[in-house]
């Protein structure tokens, strides 16, 4: 097929090259907010929110308001975390293993599900007891909402977090494309996170203290060369 005149198929290429190298470091940043979002969340729910699952409730009536902000900064590091899904995959290219990807994606789907759900079921239960305190704590609900976010966020969302860093590690392993040492760090802290028995109030932040670590280094070694796709027949044929 004749070229058409005037067009730089160089200019073309570079304009690609450049694309794809800009992608990692966009998303890698997105890792550092969702990172720093996640952590302030955490944060500040655990020092709102007593330890002992079977306190009486006040903290609803002192520390709502402080609750109530850090559940708003949830969906923004949900949408964040899709940015460093992304990011990891990108930076893989042709080397990606579909089968641990496909468990890397799905995993990463789970965890930031159940956050929103643990999210949601806590942003009722401030509101129901908002609406009527005393039926709130006496009628059970309390202590139902109560033990549920924990077990979907520390249980359920905690393994689905390990779930994703042992793919990744996988995958980083696979193909070589991360140092040895951040593999090891990584299966180490997948395999706590997935078989530990039992889980502190602060556990949950040692996932997103992974992502930092993570992105950190995304940014500070992007990539040598750009990773692009092998040239197949119908691309040559359309040549």
């Amino acid at each position: 097929m004749n070229e058409l005149p005037g067009r730089d198929h160089g200019d073309d290429h570079r304009q690609l090259v450049g694309r794809r190298l800009t992608t990692p470091r966009a998303a890698a940043v997105a890792g550092i907010v969702f990172s720093l979002l996640l952590t302030v969340t955490y944060a500040l729910l655990r020092s709102s929110v007593p330890e002992n699952p079977k306190d009486s409730g006040d903290w609803l009536a002192t520390n709502g308001d402080r609750v109530n902000f850090a559940l708003w900064l949830v969906p923004f590091a949900g949408i964040a975390f899709l940015w460093f899904i992304g990011v990891i995959r990108d930076r893989l290219g042709v080397f990606e293993d579909r089968f641990f990807s496909s468990i890397l994606f799905g995993s990463g789907l789970l965890f930031i599900a159940m956050t929103f759900i643990a999210t949601a079921l806590a942003g009722a239960l401030i509101a129901s007891y908002q609406a009527d305190p005393v039926a709130t704590i006496q009628n059970g609900l309390y202590a139902l909402e109560r033990e549920t976010i924990f077990r979907v966020t520390n249980v359920f969302g905690v393994r689905m977090a390990g779930v994703f860093m042992f793919s990744a590690g996988t995958i980083w392993l696979r193909s070589g494309t991360m140092p040895r040492w951040m593999v090891a760090l990584t299966y180490t802290v997948a395999i706590v996170q997935i078989f530990s028995l039992g889980f502190t109030l602060w556990f949950t932040i040692l996932f997103p203290l992974w992502v930092l670590i993570v992105s950190v280094h995304f940014l500070v070694h992007p990539p040598a060369v750009p990773i692009v796709e092998p040239v197949t027949a119908n691309d040559t044929a359309a040549d």
